[in-house]
Formats: C-alpha cells, sequence, structure tokens
C-alpha cells in the first residue's frame, strides 16, 4: 500500500472513531452572553429548556435522536473537536426541527470548537457532555460555574480528587448534575437493590461483578493529524502523546484502553456495575474500605466493604451475567439483558412489606434530569452519588497498578498508611488546562 493509500484508509478509520468528541481550554468562561440566532420558527414549546451538546461521537448521538424526540428541550448548539462530527450533528438537529416547522426552515442550531463558546451563552440553561473521560470533571465544573446544569456521562472523573471537586461545586453553586449511570432508572436494577437493602437476602457476602478486560494499551506509531481535528483540545489536561488514530477512537477499545484517558474496565464498565453494587448495599454517601489486586491466593481483584461483602471483579462470563449478589439466603442477579433473576424465584414478585426498603423511581434517565432542572430537585444520580461510585472505580484501578493493598477511609476520603498511593488521588494536568 502506498503512503497516500495509507493515509486515505487511516482517515477512513478517523471518520468512523465517533469517540473523538471534544475537548477545550479552561483559561476563562467569558460572562458576556450572546443572543440566540434568528431563525424562522421555534419548533419547540415555550416551556422548552435550551440544551447544548458538548461532544458528538456515539454516545451523543443517542442522547440527540432522544432530546430530538420531545417538545420539553430544544437543541441551541452542538460542540465537538472534529468539525466533520459536529456538523454532523448540527445538520441532524437543524434537519429535524425544520421538518416540524411549516416553512421547512431552521437554522438555529450553533457548533463550535470550543466548548466555552456554549457556557458563555445565557440562552442556554443546561449541557449534555459525553466526552472522553478526562475531561468529564474539568467541563462539568466549568459548567456549573457558569451558571448550567449538567448531564454528564460516567464516570463522574479521571481522579478521585476530581471526582471531589465536582460534587463540592455542585453543593456551592446548588447547579443540578445527573450522572449517566442509566441503573439508576432500571425497574429491574431498583428491585433488586430494594431486595438486598430489605434484608431478604440476609447478609451479603459475596458479589459477582462482570467488568471484563480491555486489551492492555497501545504504544502506536504517529500518524498525520487530519484536517479540521484539534487534537491539542482533545487531549486537554492528559499528557502530550503524538497523535494516532488508535488513541483517539471512539470504539469500546480505543481511548478507553489508554490509562491516560480512562481508567480501562473498571470506570467504563464499573461506573454502571459498582454503581449498582454501591445502590444495593446502602453506600451512595461511603464506599468500599479496601481494594485489593489479584494474589497467588485469589486470581481476581477485589473490593472489600465490609468483614461480610466482598466485591470480586470477573473478567469471564460477561455472557450470563452484570452483577450477582450471594447472600445467606439466596441470591439476586441482574443478567446481560438487564432483567432481574432471583433464587428463590419468588423473591421477584414479593410485594414490598411496609418497612421495606423502597427506592426513588425514574422510568427514563433523561426525564428525570429534565424534570429536576425544573424542579431543583436532585436528580436520581447527583453529582455526590456519582463521585462515590467513582471513587471505587479509581481505587480498584490504584490497587491493580500499584499491585498492593489499598485501605480507604471513606470518611475522610483518604487513603491510609500509603503515602505513595496517595498521591494517585490526583494526576497532574498538563498546562494550561487546570481545574
Amino acid at each position: 500500500m502506498s503512503e497516500s493509500d495509507r493515509n486515505r484508509s487511516s482517515r477512513r478509520k478517523f471518520l468512523k472513531a465517533a469517540g473523538t468528541t471534544t475537548a477545550a481550554s479552561l483559561v476563562g468562561i467569558p460572562e458576556s452572553a450572546r443572543a440566540q440566532a434568528t431563525v424562522d420558527e421555534n419548533p419547540a414549546s415555550s416551556k422548552s429548556l435550551n440544551i447544548g451538546l458538548i461532544g458528538c461521537g456515539q454516545r451523543m448521538d443517542v442522547h440527540c435522536g432522544a432530546l430530538l424526540a420531545r417538545d420539553d428541550a430544544q437543541i441551541l448548539a452542538v460542540c465537538d473537536v472534529f468539525a466533520e462530527h459536529r456538523t454532523a450533528t448540527k445538520n441532524k438537529v437543524e434537519n429535524a426541527y425544520a421538518a416540524a416547522t411549516a416553512s421547512g426552515a431552521y437554522n438555529g442550531c450553533d457548533a463550535y470548537n470550543e466548548f466555552e463558546r456554549i457556557l458563555e451563552r445565557g440562552d442556554i440553561d443546561a449541557v449534555m457532555i459525553a466526552t472522553p473521560d478526562h475531561w468529564h470533571a474539568a467541563i462539568t465544573i466549568a459548567a456549573m460555574r457558569a451558571g448550567k446544569d449538567v448531564y454528564c456521562e460516567a464516570p463522574l472523573s479521571l481522579t478521585i480528587n476530581e471526582g471531589r471537586m465536582v460534587a463540592d461545586v455542585a453543593a456551592e453553586t446548588a447547579r443540578i448534575v445527573q450522572v449517566g449511570a442509566q441503573g439508576r432508572s432500571s425497574e429491574p436494577v431498583r428491585r433488586a437493590c430494594e431486595i438486598i437493602r430489605s434484608g431478604w437476602l440476609g447478609k451479603v457476602t459475596t458479589i459477582d461483578v462482570a467488568l471484563g478486560e480491555m486489551p492492555p494499551p497501545l504504544t502506536p506509531a504517529e500518524e498525520p493529524i487530519p484536517n479540521g481535528f484539534d487534537y491539542d483540545r482533545w487531549l486537554g489536561p492528559a499528557p502530550f502523546e503524538p497523535f494516532s488514530f488508535e488513541r483517539i477512537n471512539g470504539s469500546i477499545d480505543g481511548w478507553r484502553r489508554f490509562w491516560a484517558y480512562s481508567g480501562r474496565e473498571n470506570s467504563e464498565r464499573g461506573a454502571h456495575l459498582l454503581d449498582i453494587v454501591q445502590s444495593a448495599l446502602g453506600k451512595d454517601n461511603s464506599g468500599p474500605i479496601e481494594a485489593i489486586p489479584a494474589d497467588e491466593k485469589e486470581t481476581r481483584s477485589r473490593l472489600r466493604y465490609s468483614e461480610e461483602a466482598t466485591v470480586f471483579k470477573n473478567t469471564q462470563g460477561l455472557e450470563d451475567y452484570q452483577v450477582r449478589f450471594f447472600g445467606e439466603k439466596g441470591t439476586v442477579t441482574i443478567k446481560t439483558d438487564g432483567s432481574l433473576l432471583t433464587e428463590p424465584a419468588e423473591l421477584a414478585a414479593r410485594p414490598p412489606g411496609k418497612d421495606d426498603v423502597r427506592l426513588p423511581v425514574s422510568a427514563d434517565h433523561l426525564s428525570n434530569w429534565l424534570d429536576a432542572v425544573r424542579t431543583r430537585e436532585p436528580a436520581i444520580c447527583p453529582a455526590k452519588t456519582g463521585h462515590r461510585t467513582a471513587t471505587a472505580c479509581h481505587l480498584l484501578t490504584i490497587a491493580e497498578r500499584l499491585n498492593r493493598p489499598i485501605r480507604w477511609d471513606a470518611a475522610k476520603e483518604e487513603i491510609l498508611d500509603d503515602p505513595y498511593a496517595s498521591r494517585w488521588l490526583e494526576r497532574q494536568r498538563r498546562s494550561p488546562w487546570f481545574i
């Protein structure tokens, strides 16, 4: 293959890398606000919330479609560091809104390379963030400080200290934050957590979590940066590395396999499955007490929540289940398809008693967030909850990377008796992208 053919092939791969989502500097959020561009007609209702989308990859495409199907929210702006991605999303939005107007014309969705341009706008109420993980905390914090409510995909953070900052800023600014742990809006997951927290299994001793195992990180060869892609902003606070398509690829084994941008499977699946564990064990304001890597006695890494309850990280068997709880009186399983399986079987249909635990009900994660923005009541997975789940993910990662047990004080949010491991509560951020 010639060099020109190789570059064309690489470019086709790049165009499919839908995870090349936005990132930008936090050099400053201008206080000025710009008025909404004039459009032929406004297809949304007068009670519509104005939304900005930050990161136009695969995940945001799902959110965009869901928003376009509603009449209580309108997308006014999109942002991505790849020009073709943001243009495609802008066109998708305008075509959908144009179809809902009598004139068949609509040009009221702006597209930006820098997410600050969305945050500076006074006509945007809230933003949805679906960037790579290393940008989640910084953009969420900047959005809240700019007066925006936030839906941020899970995990909430790349480090434990970042997550604590997000939770603190959410409390200080009283902004609504929904973390994209969609299990909180799943009826089978809610029912499983209620069964466990109501004590129907007795003491829960073992929890198997099917996190899987990603391919090892790569050291890919440098490739030319394509036109229309702002690689420096994609990297943002992460260490500089020469560009390659594999590094920014949005597939499951793309950027998520690199430690610089993700916690790998611990954060990718753990942000959802360990969130179920946190809820089921009643640890939304707490967490595990120890993270232990695999060793000669136990081939699975684990999180210890108490003397009785230990979470085991399974890297195989993903076709059968997501999370499985073993108690003194039976088992509760969230299957791969999201359905609930119990042993004994009658637990699944048993009606709750007056003293049993009942958890908040959300039929749809996006609707729950939009309702929370209007009512100013907390979303079902607020920042403080998402932070605690991300903490469990990060503790497992720290233990595995250092290959030693990590003891955790959840009340103080401190690693105990290990100064070197404590340095991993944060990572150095590339200038000038500081929080």
